[in-house]
């Protein structure tokens, strides 16, 4: 089982509750994780065809995010947060790098990716592996991620982490951000890391 506490606020949920891990620290909004040890890199391709890594995207503030495009409530929420803070951000918002990362490889294909990222900004990218390269990755993130039987015979959902992770300009990890934490404070610590 994947269940790794991220210290001792994991923020768990199905797609169709949220979930909020502890209080954070310092002056962010969010979970401080200046030099933790993990969540150090991914290496999965993207809804184009092209490998990826976070080294791509030095320069800006990358927000990964674990989900699957049919989640009913938490996925969609979370990536309009998202989209919502870097408007927020002005023309400073171009240096933010929305990353989607599928735990459903078996049913997001490139395409459907590729069209749900585009609800949110054209600007973001969804990332997708085989299923163990996301186990691999889910595992180095300390993501929870379950299928979980639908009511149907073959249907099914997904539980998940439900957290978002903030890298800087240098490609360090920063910040754990609650579910539903605003766009209004998200974008507060978006630009914390670009101004640093």
């Amino acid at each position: 089982m994947l269940l790794l506490a991220l210290g001792a606020s994991a923020a768990l949920a199905a797609c169709d509750r949220g979930a909020a891990p502890g209080a954070s620290s310092g002056s962010f909004n969010s979970i401080d994780l200046t030099g933790a040890s993990y969540a150090q890199d991914l290496r999965l391709t993207d809804h184009n065809g092209q490998e990826r890594s976070l080294a791509d995207f030095r320069g800006k503030v990358v927000v990964v995010f674990f989900g699957f495009t049919q989640c009913p409530d938490v996925c969609p929420s979370a990536m309009a947060e998202l989209a919502q803070a870097k408007q927020a951000l002005g023309p400073d918002g171009e240096r933010v790098q929305g990353l989607f990362v599928t735990v459903d490889p078996e049913r997001d294909t490139p395409e459907l990716l590729k069209a749900y990222m585009t609800n949110f900004d054209p600007s973001f990218l969804a990332l997708r592996g085989t299923p163990e390269q996301t186990a691999a990755v889910a595992k180095d993130f300390k993501v929870y991620y379950k299928k979980v039987p639908g009511k149907s015979e073959g249907s099914y959902t997904m539980d998940h982490t439900a957290g978002i992770y903030v890298y800087d300009t240098s490609g360090r990890l920063r910040l754990y951000g609650r579910h539903n934490m605003g766009p209004q404070a998200l974008a507060a610590d978006l630009r914390q890391l670009l101004s640093a």
